[in-house]
């Protein structure tokens, strides 16, 4: 019965109407469960950096994009948690909720950054399902930013689970596509050819 109602704190978590990063937040029942695979996460993608890097051949392009990807990965090793809405908005704020935003926004211009350098490491199907990916991450972007507010303030955030969810899900299945480019070997512009 104790695991039941331990287990009712996980359960509790709104997927539609909460963030990732109230996953992790300090207090959050499912904190102790999201680190670790935060951590394998971040291994994977440090390795995929590299693995991009060592195909690179004589492309830059790609070089570049292995970068942007294991700095990318890196920062899941030092990533800093928010507090739950609650202790927000009844004034909880410290430097680690602002270090949390400053990381999320590094992290998505490093997400931005490694899609424009794939689109330009790849042939051109490659570039449009890229850009495709960045109108994606954009309009849903957007719509997450005009719900964030009510985080702090501990408002409703209807669909920003949603809205968050379909972005990171956009960027993971960039990774997916570029992998598989990658792995067939589809041709790509080398440094002569730009």
């Amino acid at each position: 019965m104790r695991r039941f109602l331990l287990g009712c704190g996980i359960l509790s978590y709104s997927p539609v109407t909460q963030t990732v990063s109230e996953l992790s937040a300090i207090g959050a029942p499912t904190r102790s469960l999201w680190v670790p695979l935060g951590y394998i996460y971040t291994v994977l993608v440090g390795a995929f950096g590299w693995g991009v890097w060592k195909s690179a051949g004589g492309s830059r392009a790609l070089r570049v994009l292995g970068a942007l990807i294991v700095v990318y990965g890196s920062l899941g090793l030092f990533w800093p948690p928010m507090h739950l809405r609650e202790a927000l908005a009844a004034g909880g704020h410290t430097t680690t909720d602002t270090l949390h935003i400053s990381f999320a926004m590094v992290t998505v211009a490093l997400m931005l950054l490694a899609i424009g350098f794939g689109a330009a490491a790849a042939g051109r199907s490659f570039r449009v399902y890229s850009i495709a990916t960045l109108v994606v991450l954009l309009v849903f972007g957007l719509l997450t930013g005009r719900e964030a507010p009510g985080i702090e303030s501990n408002q409703p955030t209807p669909l920003i689970g949603v809205w968050e969810r379909i972005n990171i899900g956009a960027f993971l299945l960039w990774v997916v596509v570029l992998a598989t480019t990658l792995m067939r070997g589809t041709p790509r512009r080398d440094a002569a050819s730009g």
